[in-house]
């Protein structure tokens, strides 16, 4: 027969006390948590600001909050001028520069160390004084790649890492990609029928309506680069431009036999071109696919059956499904390289 120790009462009441202690702790852990995501989350607001203006520097938000509150924000908005960290600090009001000291400061990317066109936004932190610094994920740029965070540190601030890292890298994804593979994001895009042609007994036909041509510019306006093959460029001669949308037309670039795709690449690494478009026509997708050189896969389909002409290529076996969205009656799927 199992006996039962008695407890004492000293006993029991540290039993207790230990159990609301680590019960306060989880809930204090989790609400920080859940506090860090909600001001990531508005610094990636913020960061978008920079989609046309910021490259080929990456878009960077920053947050900085005192309590529940606030004080003070900004974002990269133009390469060659003040980073997101030094605007955040600009907007803080002069009544609210004493709350620093007890403030954390919010950054979508590892703050710089390293002297550019400005100043290092590490050492601003610093001279700034506020105690805790959270980044969204780490800069891959050779110059910062982790020096930011160390010097902080070494400041003696205490940095959170990682914060909605994924989204920050997703927001970034050219600027990752150039400095991590050496390369542009490369973007293949086409417009098929339901049956799966490009064209019309071997001629142009136009397969997206209104709505899917304004975001296709909006995508031209993003990029870099836009890219098509020398067939498409004789037989349709495209602008490749952006008209239904506002922004910097993309470098147009035709792909022909005298330059092998390896070359250009290496090329376009060299130019600094960090994303590039390529809409056609099939015979070129082929070959980026073949050179596992894609990231990402945008396939309108038209709900039209067209019967014979030229085939779009398949997806391939290592294309993720990312999104699905219709735009009156055209379907626009997004495919990601895994």
């Amino acid at each position: 027969m199992r006996k039962t120790i008695p407890t004492s009462g000293k006993n029991k009441n540290f039993v207790i006390c230990f159990v609301l202690f680590s019960l306060i702790r989880i809930f204090v852990a989790m609400n920080n948590e859940e506090k860090d995501e909600r001001y990531m989350r508005r610094c990636l607001q913020l960061a978008a600001n920079g989609m046309q203006n910021a490259r080929p520097n990456p878009m960077v938000g920053a947050v900085i909050v005192s309590g529940d509150r606030i004080i003070g924000e900004g974002y990269h908005q133009r390469y060659g001028e003040g980073h997101a960290e030094v605007n955040a600090f600009a907007s803080v009001r002069a009544a609210d520069e004493p709350l620093l000291a007890e403030s954390t400061i919010y950054v979508s990317l590892e703050p710089c160390s390293h002297y550019g066109k400005t100043p290092p936004c590490a050492d601003l932190i610093i001279r700034k004084g506020v105690k805790r610094c959270v980044v969204g994920c780490v800069d891959p740029f050779a110059e910062v790649s982790g020096r930011g965070i160390q010097r902080l540190r070494d400041a003696g601030i205490t940095v959170i890492t990682g914060v909605l890292e994924q989204e920050c890298r997703w927001l970034n994804r050219r600027f990752f990609t150039y400095h991590s593979k050496h390369r542009p994001y490369i973007i293949l895009k086409w417009a098929q029928s339901a049956d799966g042609f490009i064209d019309k007994d071997y001629k142009a036909i136009q397969l997206s309506n209104s709505q899917t041509q304004i975001r296709s510019h909006k995508l031209r306006a993003d990029e870099d680069a836009i890219l098509v093959g020398h067939t498409t460029y004789d037989r349709e001669h495209p602008l490749l431009n952006v008209r239904y949308w506002s922004g910097p037309d993309p470098k147009r670039i035709v792909l022909t036999h005298d330059r092998p795709l390896p070359l250009l690449i290496d090329d376009l690494y060299m130019q600094g071109i960090q994303s590039l478009i390529v809409e056609g026509g099939s015979q070129t997708h082929q070959s980026f696919i073949e050179s596992g050189l894609w990231d990402e896969l945008r396939v309108e389909t038209a709900p039209l059956v067209l019967g014979r002409g030229t085939k779009a290529v398949s997806i391939p076996a290592n294309a993720r499904l990312l999104r699905q969205e219709t735009y009156d009656g055209n379907t626009l799927t997004t495919y990601l390289y895994q």
